[in-house]
């Protein structure tokens, strides 16, 4: 299967990053939750050396809780303890000479070294969490996350949600793809920008239904949130590299 991802590039705005890549994910359960937010207002939290990512002229904010499996390096079979956890991240969209990507405000897990990892060797603002993930058979998720890294902010996020429809895959120009057909992320660190590649086949995507019961990762904007399930994606990571 990892073999198989890169011969289907067709989908990908861009083509494959050079050099081989280091890492493999596979991402389960996931939910895109978005929400629309002032331009104005997201651009003061957005470093100033990335350019704002809108869609007609709408600016977005997303939280996305899933679970991780099958992590390991290019080569190294899965290490116990480390090959398999709950993450949650917030995101928002940027862009950096012309290239549409990610940028995350904080990303929580369930694993102390891959937080130690991601922290260190990506620039990426993970945190640790106490959180737990249930799955029922009608793939009703129940998710919580309590934040508990030193000497960070309190965060607080509680979620039931599940798939209400089949598996679908969003178009090019539609909001649904522009906000989920995105194969790379952006840091910063030290005034330096960095590029972290990613290749995945298409989102298999299904609307969605969510009952949030607690979120304090963000103040969250008015209205219902635009939702989205996948139920299972496999990952290629590429090195982080620093732009010029």
């Amino acid at each position: 299967m990892l073999m198989n991802l890169t011969d289907h590039t067709a989908h990908r705005p861009y083509p494959l990053p050079k050099g081989p890549w280091l890492m493999t994910q596979t991402w389960e359960n996931l939910l895109f939750a978005h929400w629309p937010v002032n331009a104005a207002v997201l651009r003061q939290l957005v470093p100033a050396t990335l350019e704002l990512d809108t869609y007609d002229d709408q600016a977005w904010i997303g939280i996305v809780p899933f679970q991780m499996s099958n992590i390991h390096a290019r080569g190294i079979p899965p290490i116990p303890g480390t090959a398999a956890f709950p993450e949650l991240n917030v995101r928002t969209y940027v862009k950096h000479g012309g290239k549409a990507g990610v940028y995350f405000f904080s990303l929580d897990a369930a694993n102390r070294l891959a937080v130690a990892t991601a922290r260190r060797f990506f620039h990426l603002p993970y945190f640790n969490a106490e959180m737990s993930v249930q799955v029922d058979e009608q793939s009703r998720v129940n998710y919580a996350s309590r934040r508990t890294h030193r000497d960070a902010p309190p965060a607080v996020f509680q979620a039931d949600y599940r798939p209400v429809s089949a598996v679908w895959h969003s178009q090019p120009g539609t909001l649904d793809h522009w906000l989920t057909e995105r194969y790379c992320l952006y840091t910063t660190y030290q005034n330096t920008v960095y590029c972290g590649e990613i290749h995945h086949l298409p989102w298999p995507l299904q609307h969605a239904e969510a009952e949030i019961r607690a979120n304090t990762m963000f103040e969250v904007p008015d209205g219902a949130p635009l939702l989205q399930f996948a139920q299972k994606l496999v990952t290629l990571i590429w090195p982080l590299h620093k732009l010029t």
